[in-house]
């Protein structure tokens, strides 16, 4: 793949094909965005974007868009990423006003105690119509295809979930000679991405609004995507940079003598969008680690199955250093204060709610200390990330780096592995 400007950086010359996947987590996509401005500050000020496909869930298909439009000059994109999450406001993102929160309430209220309202039905808690002319004014689209055209880009994907056929689909953008792909109840469907993909992608169910696109309609593309490597595998990626927002541990067990509150909503809700952005990538991490460990030993490290071919990939592993629930609790009073009384109503507010609140804390205060966490953990792992850049194998069993669960899971079955090094690299 031919890039410009790549002056002595060796990653843009590599033939290892590096995939970057941004799974979503809602404002928790924040540290994404600190994350990819170390990378920038590692790579030559006017290096092109050094990720031959880049994939994108919920608000990560956000960042993978704006670096796909400006792939000419990475640090540029990134610079306006950080511009953009560094400036959120809550309502930059959905309505916030005393009377778009009472109608909202309101209007819920009827739906439950009338059975329901006919097409009068509210369509989500949220009006997220700001952002939708936020990313209309932010986000050149049509440069998707100039950066593909001159090769800085080889494809990006944006992943959202049908709410008609019951499938995750992988709307990709890239060169002709890509091929769609299907499998169950996921596929890859070539398509030119516009803001509907986007506003689809990031439509957590019953808090933003479902996304019509074609005859179908959309909603967060996290919901369905049990494999979310899986879309830059199929579009070429040959080795995986993948920054997650979720490396905190669960909590302990209640004691014998313990009492254990009755879960409120706000916590029920968090934990739902916990599952929902984070235990697909788990799952995947868990799978690429087991097929690794299978093909290491092989030829070649592949295996022609006949249905398909597998291959062994390198995967690095970007997870937060902090535990980005107590991050959220201390700005959770920066939520503007009609929010504060419809959270507060679901008990999100509290220390059970943290978690809730860390994916819906659109507040600059509350960003910022992301993109900083991001930007600090990616300089911490500087020379590993120049060195995954420019092609060098990661030399780890199972050839996954940074991701503690493999160490806590696999340590006792491969006994090179050590744990400490691989969480702390």
């Amino acid at each position: 793949m031919p890039k410009k400007g790549t002056g002595s950086f060796r990653t843009l010359q590599s033939d290892k094909r590096i995939g970057l996947v941004l799974p979503g987590g809602g404002a928790r996509g924040a540290y994404q965005v600190g994350v990819l401005k170390a990378i920038a500050e590692i790579l030559p000020r006017r290096a092109p974007n050094p990720f031959a496909v880049i994939s994108g869930t919920s608000a990560g298909a956000i960042s993978s868009v704006v670096l796909a439009s400006q792939a000419r000059v990475f640090r540029h994109a990134v610079a306006d990423l950080e511009r953009v999450w560094g400036g959120f406001r809550s309502n930059h993102v959905f309505r916030t006003n005393t009377w778009t929160m009472l109608r909202s309430s309101l209007h819920w209220a009827a739906a439950v105690v009338f059975g329901g309202l006919g097409v009068g039905n509210p369509r989500s808690l949220l009006d997220n119509s700001p952002l939708r002319e936020l990313l209309g004014r932010a986000i050149n689209l049509q440069s998707i295809q100039e950066s593909i055209d001159r090769g800085y880009l080889d494809a990006v994907a944006v992943t959202a979930a049908s709410y008609d056929s019951a499938r995750s689909v992988s709307f990709y953008q890239g060169h002709e000679s890509l091929q769609p792909w299907e499998r169950v109840r996921r596929v890859g469907q070539p398509d030119e991405i516009t803001l509907d993909h986007l506003m689809a992608s990031i439509a957590v169910p019953l808090v933003f609004p479902p996304v019509m696109i074609g005859r179908e309609y959309f909603g967060d593309g996290a919901m369905r995507q049990a494999t979310p490597l899986s879309p830059a595998v199929h579009l070429g990626a040959e080795r995986l940079l993948v920054i997650g927002v979720r490396d905190e541990g669960p909590e302990p067990a209640p004691g014998r003598s313990d009492m254990t509150p009755y879960p409120s909503i706000g916590r029920i809700a968090g934990y739902v969008l916990d599952a929902l952005f984070m235990d697909g990538l788990s799952q995947d991490l868990e799978r690429l680690t087991r097929v690794n460990l299978i093909l290491e030993n092989l030829p070649g490290r592949t295996l022609d199955t006949g249905a398909a071919r597998l291959r062994y990939i390198d995967a690095l592993i970007m997870l937060p250093s902090r535990d980005i629930r107590e991050i959220a609790i201390r700005h959770a009073h920066e939520i503007p204060r009609p929010v504060q009384v419809l959270m507060n109503g679901i008990g999100a507010l509290n220390y059970g709610g943290r978690q809730f609140v860390s994916y819906l804390l659109f507040e600059q205060g509350y960003t910022r200390e992301l993109i900083k966490l991001g930007y600090e953990d990616g300089l911490a792992r500087r020379e590993q990330i120049r060195s995954f850049l420019e092609g060098a194998p990661l030399g780890m069993p199972a050839g996954i780096a940074g991701w503690h669960d493999l160490s806590e899971h696999y340590s006792q079955r491969v006994r090179t592995l050590r744990p400490a090094e691989t969480a702390g690299s």
